[in-house]
């Protein structure tokens, strides 16, 4: 776990949260406030809720009931333009790689003489920077993902939701990924990031929020959590034990 070096962004809270489908409940979250500095990793099973949690967080679900607030006001237009979300699949653009990145500056409004030294900046970030000419949607997936979390930065988004962006790659691309993440987090950017990986969650994470079907059993800091856990559904998941 990491040492937090940074405060967060304002409070980002969840009261009454509920989605279900069919007579089935996916979704049940009475309270969930994030405010702290550092990577929040939500962690849980398969079908525990996180991806669906993470796009109700970013307004891109709307719920059955419950509200979304961002410093006690409810979520809107305003507070999506300072967030950024990053999918488990990288979608890219038809166009290379740097185009990918100067598509996102001029929709921001960055005049033309600053876009060309910010994608050759966001490019050495990523470690693509051989790569502009190249068609983005020709990168390996690691690549691909890394493009995708700079085109993320490059809003300069205050909250980056990140939904489980190394599940799919071999330990070296995970790494450089990992990188990313806590440098974007060292800036001042608020992370909050799914996974199902206890190890990445152990590099990672300031602050667990810790899910079993659709609920929230645990939330606390990384070290108390991980290595302290209080919920029974937390510490049967967190030993290897099968959780429904």
């Amino acid at each position: 776990m990491r040492d937090v070096v940074t405060e967060a962004p304002g409070t980002l809270e969840v009261r009454g949260l509920s989605i279900a489908h069919e007579g089935k409940v996916l979704l049940d979250v009475p309270h969930l406030c994030l405010d702290g500095p550092g990577p929040t990793l939500i962690l849980g099973p398969n079908g525990a809720g996180k991806s669906l949690l993470l796009r109700c967080l970013h307004g891109l679900i709307q719920p059955d009931r419950g509200r979304v607030c961002q410093n006690g006001v409810l979520l809107n237009a305003s507070h999506k333009a300072r967030q950024a979300m990053v999918f488990q699949r990288p979608v890219l653009l038809r166009r290379s790689v740097a185009a990918n990145l100067d598509f996102v500056l001029k929709r921001k409004s960055m005049p033309r003489v600053q876009r060309k030294p910010r994608i050759d900046d966001l490019l050495a970030e990523g470690g693509l920077d051989g790569k502009a000419r190249q068609p983005a949607r020709s990168l390996s997936g690691g690549e691909a993902q890394r493009l995708a979390i700079l085109r993320a930065l490059a809003l300069d988004p205050e909250t980056l939701f990140l939904d489980e962006p190394t599940s799919a790659l071999d330990p070296s691309a995970t790494q450089m990924i990992e990188r990313m993440v806590l440098r974007a987090s060292a800036q001042g950017v608020r992370i909050v990031m799914v996974t199902h990986d206890i190890g990445q969650a152990r590099r990672l994470a300031t602050e667990i929020v810790m899910m079993q079907a659709g609920r929230v059993v645990e939330q606390g800091l990384a070290r108390q959590v991980l290595e302290a856990p209080k919920s029974d559904e937390s510490r049967r998941y967190l030993d290897g034990g099968l959780v429904t």
